[in-house]
């Protein structure tokens, strides 16, 4: 099985080295990923449940699709393979660039481009990747998140606090 290879960037995002994939997480070295909010018309969120086999965060409550962005890889072209890969859909339009997070050990040390989109379903989820999926209220889930509830990814909560304060500015 062929090792992913991700590239490993400086503070300001810019590519240094390529490594492995599992490399850049045992050593807690910068690289980048994506996260993205799908909303159905009725303005909830499709979250994920990771599935069990999955190396980190396995289990929990995460984005509606995300993933490594891999070496060579421009961010825009990885959210549109991941949401392929995971949900099994093309998007009708390009997602919409919200904001980006900058690497934290929580995060994984993972700049993160967060995206937002508009699909209603259905979705063909990726076993290897997902274990079930979830349409839900923007209200229950700020809710989760403020009671910091802990089947949620702690990067899931670091974006859904960034995407309402982003939100309440416009």
């Amino acid at each position: 099985m062929k090792k992913e290879q991700l590239a490993v960037v400086d503070a300001q995002d810019k590519v240094i080295e390529i490594r492995d994939r599992d490399e850049i997480h045992r050593l807690g070295l910068r690289h980048r990923a994506v996260h993205i909010l799908i909303f159905n018309q009725k303005q909830e969120l499709f979250l994920q449940k990771r599935s069990p086999k999955k190396d980190l965060n396995a289990g929990l409550w995460d984005s509606s699709a995300a993933g490594h962005v891999d070496a060579g890889e421009a961010y825009k072209d990885c959210i549109t393979r991941e949401v392929h890969e995971e949900l099994g859909v093309k998007l009708n339009t390009a997602p919409e660039f919200l904001f980006q997070l900058s690497p934290t050990y929580e995060n994984g040390m993972e700049f993160i481009n967060v995206y937002r989109s508009q699909h209603n379903g259905p979705f063909t989820l990726c076993r290897d990747e997902i274990d079930q999926g979830q349409w839900l209220s923007s209200a229950k889930i700020s809710q989760l998140v403020s009671e910091n509830a802990p089947h949620l990814t702690l990067t899931f909560k670091s974006i859904w606090t960034s995407f309402i304060t982003l939100s309440k500015a416009y």
